[in-house]
């Protein structure tokens, strides 16, 4: 709940423009999403600030808004070029139950900061809800989320399932027809051509910057990686790419993990590098 400078902004910063010098033209964005909630970095809005001024690289924030009520915060977000915010739920027990908050977050707060936030952000600001069968998936959740999000005017609204192996065995993705009701709820508050669906996996990344080992540690710090797009990244940089992935594992520092047929990679976290 405290926002600080974790890492030193001048050599986040200075990392992000060096990779952008050597990797010019291939980069759409550059992306905040930490190990964990990037607006909780206090030093944010300088290291966007000095991306900005250094390159004409666009920045795009991934916040799951849950400090959005506090100015500052509000502030270092109006730097980004574009800003998506998570809206699981607008019900406190729904919202608690899908989300985990910290026990001192307030859902009414969180969703009038959104409100504000929207009002007088001039750029791109998208919306994210994940859909966790049985928990968010009513009818009555998705009409009060569609309405909520009617009042942000999102430029483009998305639904995502879980693709990714959850932190718990009884997450499971919605039901066809709930994604569809759900789709149809949203498109009729924001209108066509408005919401999209995230509901298959994602592709390979198309670049790595500096040491493999490290760059796929950092990558799995933040989201499980399937095992066959770490190998496909990888190809071309390291001379067995398997034999990377194999000893990483044997070393404890990566975790295997199978979902929905597939292997996907996770940094274990209960093993320091």
């Amino acid at each position: 709940m405290e926002r600080k400078c974790f890492y030193d902004w001048r050599e986040v910063a200075g990392e992000i423009v060096g990779f952008l010098a050597g990797n010019k033209g291939s980069v759409d964005y550059v992306t905040f999403v930490p190990d964990g909630e990037p607006t909780l970095d206090a030093c944010m809005g300088r290291t966007i600030e000095f991306v900005k001024r250094e390159t004409d690289a666009r920045v795009a924030v991934l916040t799951n808004a849950s400090l959005l009520w506090a100015e500052e915060v509000r502030r270092d977000l109006e730097l980004a070029d574009v800003v998506s915010v998570k809206v699981d739920a607008v019900k406190e027990g729904v919202w608690r139950r899908v989300n985990r908050p910290h026990p001192s977050l307030r859902l009414d707060r969180i969703l009038e900061g959104l409100r504000e936030f929207a009002r007088g952000y001039k750029k791109t600001l998208i919306s994210e809800t994940m859909l966790v069968q049985g928990l968010n998936t009513s009818s009555d959740d998705y009409r009060e989320i569609a309405l909520f999000l009617r009042e942000l005017n999102p430029s483009k609204a998305y639904i995502s399932i879980p693709i990714r192996p959850p932190a718990e065995p009884f997450v499971k993705p919605p039901t066809e027809r709930d994604l569809i009701e759900a789709y149809e709820e949203f498109k009729r508050a924001l209108g066509e051509g408005r919401v999209e669906l995230l509901n298959m996996p994602e592709p390979p990344p198309r670049i790595i910057g500096g040491d493999p080992a490290t760059w796929l540690l950092n990558t799995t710090a933040v989201h499980p990686l399937r095992y066959e797009h770490a190998l496909k990244a990888l190809e071309g940089r390291v001379g067995d790419p398997a034999g990377l992935i194999e000893g990483l594992v044997r070393e404890k520092l990566l975790l295997k993990a199978e979902y929905q047929g597939a292997v996907y990679l996770l940094r274990n976290f209960r093993v320091k590098q």
